[in-house]
């Protein structure tokens, strides 16, 4: 069974795909790699996204809040194009997430930044602890 956690999560990043309106096969390639790497099948994951559920919840870690939303600012390089509408989206779920309006412009770029160099997300999360 897959949690609603998870599973809200896969819509966010179906939908930042889809937020500077040019959805990119890359994109696509992206999100099935994710769900692989969280053990969700092909099957599970086009299940998911072709009905979505209207109950949505948000990580309660702060390591697992950080995971999520590198992987939308992954989502975001996967065409190697940031538009600004992707870039709003992305502050958008920081602040979801429950990161201080103040810290969320540092928060967003510091994800990007790494997102660009594809830094693994293990390392991310050991910058983040330093």
């Amino acid at each position: 069974m897959i949690s609603t956690e998870l599973k809200s999560h896969f819509l966010r990043l179906y939908q930042m795909a889809f937020s500077d309106d040019n959805f990119d096969v890359l994109e696509m390639q992206m999100l099935y790699r994710f769900a692989e790497e969280r053990g969700v099948t092909k099957d599970q994951l086009d299940s998911i996204l072709l009905n979505p559920s209207h109950n949505t919840s948000v990580p309660e870690g702060l390591e697992e809040k950080i995971e999520y939303l590198y992987d939308l600012a992954l989502m975001i390089w996967a065409d190697n194009i940031v538009t600004e509408d992707e870039r709003i989206t992305l502050r958008k779920y920081c602040i979801k997430f429950g990161f201080l309006e103040e810290n969320i412009e540092e928060l967003s770029e510091f994800l990007l930044s790494h997102a660009k160099e594809q830094l693994p997300k293990h390392k991310l999360i050991e910058l983040l602890k330093e």
